[in-house]
């Protein structure tokens, strides 16, 4: 492809930034892996002020399906374990007076076809801010061709280049929803 206009090199990094987000929230969704990501969102009150926890404790992945997290400060055995407990993910902390250890338990098939089922609402979340974005995009482009900055080819290659990118990008998702969904199944 030849180089690529302002317009769509924009249009490309605001679409890779929205890939990025997908990929991240995917990461916290509960495959039955054990994963640390899961917690980033799991805030504890650190001397009064609400902590995510990987902010206050190592976290690491243990054996037989568990994530050990290491506080910093044995202080925060109790408010961990605590935070982990409440939280909607539906996990058991148990603090051995050390570490706090959440086991992972393996999802019935149930749960993973509701997982799945999610992440794809997930993928058409992604897919639908891409189009929102080539179509922001190619508005820009016409605007400037109806000042007259542009001309009808120039307008139409910028719109062209926005239109690929956007088919690339809803690839990529698709192969990431494709990694998620058998990682799911498969777990």
């Amino acid at each position: 492809m030849a180089k690529k206009s302002s317009y769509a090199k924009e249009a490309e990094e605001k679409m890779k930034k929205t890939i990025e987000h997908f990929e991240d929230e995917l990461k916290k969704v509960r495959t039955g892996r054990p994963t640390t990501a899961i917690f980033e969102d799991i805030k504890v009150d650190y001397y009064g002020v609400p902590t995510p926890i990987n902010q206050v404790a190592t976290l690491s992945v243990g054996e037989e399906r568990t994530v050990v997290i290491t506080p910093w400060d044995k202080k925060m055995l109790e408010p961990i374990e605590k935070a982990i407990n409440a939280s909607n993910f539906g996990f058991h902390a148990i603090n051995d007076g050390n570490v706090v250890r959440v086991s992972f338990p393996n999802p019935t098939i149930e749960e993973r076809r509701k997982l799945v089922k999610a992440v794809k609402e997930m993928l058409e979340e992604t897919k639908v801010a891409l189009r929102n974005i080539r179509r922001d995009d190619i508005k820009k482009v016409k605007e400037i061709k109806n000042e007259g900055s542009l001309s009808e080819d120039e307008a139409k290659k910028m719109e062209d280049e926005i239109q690929e990118i956007l088919k690339e990008k809803e690839e990529d998702a698709e192969k990431i929803f494709q990694r998620k969904e058998k990682e799911i199944m498969e777990s």
